[in-house]
């Protein structure tokens, strides 16, 4: 593409960007459609995360592309949900920061931490330092399907469930359960279907990922496995939905 081009869109079509290599791989969609195996892995060799570890400048390109995604509705998100209720968060998976980087700002008395990968990590602990959140903010190099740090009254997930497979959804749901405090929360904001997400992208990220959108109802559902109980569900941003669970009580 032209160097003129949009930053935004130059992440999504640029085939030597994650989005755009993403995209090639629809003309393997019929391996999805009659295996149920990405088209992705077909394409490639290796799954489509397992491509960004393999290949640095394309993880680079995917989090380029996720703060593009995010820059206009991080502020929606900060200020459409009320956060004034919490004092810590752990962004899971939170990518280069964006999100928590606009609730910290709006809410000046909360603190937060983001975990993920090593190289996204850094670029978050970058993006805190250059928006003078030293002091409020860190991030942490992890897997969120390892166990998570404690100390969190809530625990968000930010387009994160789609990603995946019921099983791994259910997989990263419980470790915010165990993480959480009995009083804890986990808030999941994702495209929902019938509340903006559409057949297209759901599509794409079965294609991709062997993800889903799914409905506010196959959501509960799934945290429901990991005794999470939803106590209500709003929309945050143009085409996103929060989902605020808390821990189901012990009987």
């Amino acid at each position: 593409m032209a160097g003129a081009a949009p930053e935004g869109y130059k992440t999504l079509l640029d085939i030597n960007c994650a989005g755009g290599r993403a995209d090639l791989a629809f003309v393997e969609l019929l391996e999805t459609i009659t295996t149920g195996a990405p088209a992705y892995q077909h394409r490639y060799g290796r799954g489509f995360w397992a491509d960004l570890d393999a290949h640095p400048e394309l993880r680079r390109s995917f989090d380029a592309q996720m703060n593009w995604r995010f820059r206009a509705q991080a502020p929606q998100i900060a200020g459409r949900f009320d956060w004034t209720r919490f004092s810590e968060i752990l962004d899971v998976g939170g990518g280069d920061g964006t999100v928590l980087t606009a609730i910290l700002a709006t809410h000046s008395d909360l603190r937060g931490r983001v975990l993920d990968l090593a190289p996204t990590a850094a670029a978050a602990s970058a993006r805190f330092t250059a928006a003078g959140l030293d002091d409020r903010a860190s991030a942490i190099s992890g897997s969120f399907f390892d166990p998570l740090p404690g100390g969190a009254d809530v625990y968000l997930l930010s387009d994160i469930l789609h990603d995946w497979d019921d099983e791994h959804a259910r997989r990263i749901l419980a470790r915010c359960r165990r993480a959480a405090a009995p009083d804890g929360t986990v808030v999941v904001i994702e495209p929902v279907l019938g509340r903006g997400a559409g057949t297209a992208f759901d599509l794409f990220m079965l294609m991709c990922f062997s993800g889903r959108e799914r409905t506010v109802d196959e959501i509960t559902r799934l945290a429901a496995d990991c005794d999470l109980v939803l106590r209500h569900a709003e929309p945050v941003a143009d085409g996103r939905t929060a989902l605020e669970f808390g821990i189901t009580p012990a009987v």
